[in-house]
């Protein structure tokens, strides 16, 4: 615990701190010598939050050059990026999921769940934004004002996914653009990364890793790992761990994962390497892929520790059983299966809400670590809670990282 200045009020910020209000009235505290920021006050470790209607006077606007929204005083035409509420935000209780409202469920498309938003300066990046649930994504914050980063493999696929966009809001197209991923290679991530750094100025708000593998025959990356547990878990940790700089206090991660995460076989005590990347004789494509799911859920528990303090919002999320999607491209049976259940499952739109959901309800402000099916919490498996599996998983990608990358 670092030691603070002595002061005559406990509700005093320290030196190098300022209060900041988020969209839905909820109090953030910034540490801007350290570049930190967190929920609670610094001193009395407790929540705030602003109520009510704008002073008379003021109105609240976006502001094209600077990118966010202002505070207008009418009278004196002063103009600040501060809420004047702040002035009279009040102490809540500490949230608790428990007492959140369920506002939607397994029918519910993602423009039902944002419906009335406006995300204009707001930045999405999702990768496999190209295609599937991942385009849906895109679309569906892109018709809201959302500007996008595709971060896919496919130049071709990535425009033509845009221009699926732009016709449908043709004032989308300049919110959208492509940013070549191949999470295959490690090396395709770090020279992703050098560009998103180059060309975001501010920060990013909402990170979906939505990209993944499924059914593949056993095949190796070009790092020498087993194909669906880079693609699926350990690009996107490198992906996220080396953007860190551009997440604050209003960023939220959103891990695509599966109700398949539930049957993975990874050991609680010694994982090992061989366990997450098994060579041929160990490779069974579902099981795989099942533990990839796993391993989504453990990253997004234990980023979600790690960073609670920043006040980062970290989630793991199940879109829905069989959407048909690309995802079964890789196998005959699959694809033939997929293809009987499809009027029975979600469609992309239903899908996608979930992961929507995640980044941008209001009532999910402070929380994480939470995973979700259907646009509400629910309880992973037990051995995704284990945080000795959670480290071990860390670790391991760490020290892969830095094996093969630095």
């Amino acid at each position: 615990m670092i030691a603070l200045p002595d002061s005559d009020s406990e509700d005093e910020l320290p030196p190098g701190w300022e209060e900041r209000a988020t969209d839905d009235g909820t109090v953030c505290y910034v540490n801007q010598q350290s570049k930190t920021s967190q929920w609670t006050h610094p001193r009395t470790g407790r929540s705030k939050r602003i109520t009510g209607e704008l002073p008379i006077g003021w109105e609240k606007y976006y502001d094209d050059q600077s990118r966010r929204f202002m505070f207008l005083n009418k009278t004196t035409q002063q103009r600040t990026n501060v809420d004047p509420r702040l002035a009279f935000a009040v102490e809540e209780p500490t949230q608790d999921v428990t007492r959140v409202r369920q506002r939607f469920d397994s029918c519910s498309t993602a423009l039902q769940v944002l419906h009335g938003k406006d995300l204009h300066g707001r930045i999405a990046l999702i990768t496999g934004a190209n295609c599937g649930i991942g385009f849906e994504t895109a679309r569906s914050l892109a018709q809201h004002g959302c500007e996008i980063i595709l971060a896919c493999r496919n130049n071709n696929s990535a425009e033509a996914a845009i221009d699926r966009i732009a016709q449908e809001r043709p004032a989308a197209r300049s919110r959208c653009r492509f940013v070549a991923l191949d999470l295959s290679s490690l090396h395709s991530v770090k020279q992703f990364v050098a560009e998103i750094k180059e060309s975001v100025s501010s920060h990013i708000d909402y990170l979906i890793l939505n990209a993944g593998v499924f059914a593949l025959p056993y095949t190796k990356t070009e790092d020498g790992l087993e194909t669906t547990f880079q693609v699926s878990h350990l690009s996107h940790f490198y992906l996220t761990l080396q953007l860190e700089t551009l997440f604050d206090y209003k960023t939220r991660i959103v891990v695509l994962s599966s109700e398949s995460h539930r049957f993975a076989n990874l050991p609680v005590e010694n994982l090992a390497v061989h366990h997450l990347s098994p060579p041929p004789e160990k490779y069974w494509s579902m099981m795989a892929y099942n533990n990839a799911k796993l391993c989504n859920v453990l990253f997004a528990q234990e980023l979600a520790q790690r960073w609670k303090q920043r006040g980062i919002s970290v989630f793991s999320v199940h879109p829905g059983n069989m959407v048909s999607t690309d995802l079964s491209r890789n196998y005959w049976f699959y694809r033939v299966l997929f293809a009987i259940v499809r009027p029975f499952t979600k469609s992309l739109q239903q899908a996608a809400a979930t992961s929507i959901y995640c980044a941008t309800a209001n009532e999910l402000t402070g929380l994480s670590g939470l995973y979700f099916n259907n646009c509400f919490f629910c309880e992973p498996s037990k051995l995704s809670k284990s945080p000795s599996l959670q480290r071990q998983l860390w670790e391991i990608s760490e020290n892969l990282i830095k094996e093969l990358v630095e």
